[in-house]
């Protein structure tokens, strides 16, 4: 794709700011979550800390440690999405926001609706290898 080629499809300063509050909206949304995960956890580990959990005999030893792991990893995702989120805000000041990484072209305004931080079109992410 040449420079010619790259425009945003992110075109008026209306739509600009739509995405932008968009963005911000979930960002704030994703640091509110980690923030409460991030609690969660803390939670489990200093009640963990209070008694001797033997996780191999304690009956409750393996759902404690089932809890503690299920919480850092929604911990775990959170941060994954707060960095998407942050990527795309960059991406949206760079003028580079709405377009697919894939094939250069706009990605559809419906898509960006329903994920924000979106960096491929439909198609091109159909065929992204997992």
């Amino acid at each position: 794709m040449s420079d010619n080629d790259a425009s945003s499809s992110v075109t008026s300063p209306a739509e600009h700011e739509a995405a932008r509050g968009r963005l911000l909206a979930e960002r704030a949304e994703a640091v509110a979550r980690i923030t409460a995960l991030g609690r969660d956890f803390a939670e489990i580990v200093a009640a963990n800390a209070l008694v001797a959990v033997d996780d191999e005999h304690d009956p409750e030893g393996s759902s404690t440690a089932f809890e503690r792991a299920h919480v850092a990893s929604l911990l775990a995702q959170g941060q994954r999405r707060l960095a998407e989120l942050e990527c795309a805000l960059e991406r949206l000041e760079r003028g580079e926001y709405g377009l697919c990484e894939g094939c250069g072209r706009p990605i559809p305004a419906d898509r960006l609706e329903v994920r924000p931080a979106a960096r491929t079109c439909v198609t091109c992410a159909a065929t992204r290898p997992r």
